[in-house]
């Protein structure tokens, strides 16, 4: 893909999200918050499958990398869950 292709979906990804947020009550941009960290897990199936493939060694580095962010936002996203419904559960 070229890279003014990439840099247009960028940018509409930026615009949608902001977009999307904006309009979102404040009640529910943590459930929303926590649940999009979830699905970042599709993020580290990804990346495990660059960093376990026949790629060059730079690949596999960014691979990594990509699997330790991705980690810590989906352990993120259950933790900020797990606060969010301790704090429905004490009333």
């Amino acid at each position: 893909m070229s890279l003014i292709y990439l840099s247009t979906i960028l940018v509409l990804a930026i615009f949608l999200g902001f977009e999307l947020i904006r309009k979102v009550p404040a009640t529910l941009h943590t459930p929303l918050m926590s649940g999009a960290n979830a699905i970042s897990g599709i993020t580290l199936v990804g990346a495990l499958a660059y960093a376990g493939g026949e790629f060059t060694i730079v690949t596999k580095v960014f691979a990594c990398v990509s699997v330790m962010l991705a980690t810590i936002n989906v352990v993120g996203g259950y933790m900020v869950t797990d606060r969010m419904l301790a704090m429905f559960k004490g009333k």
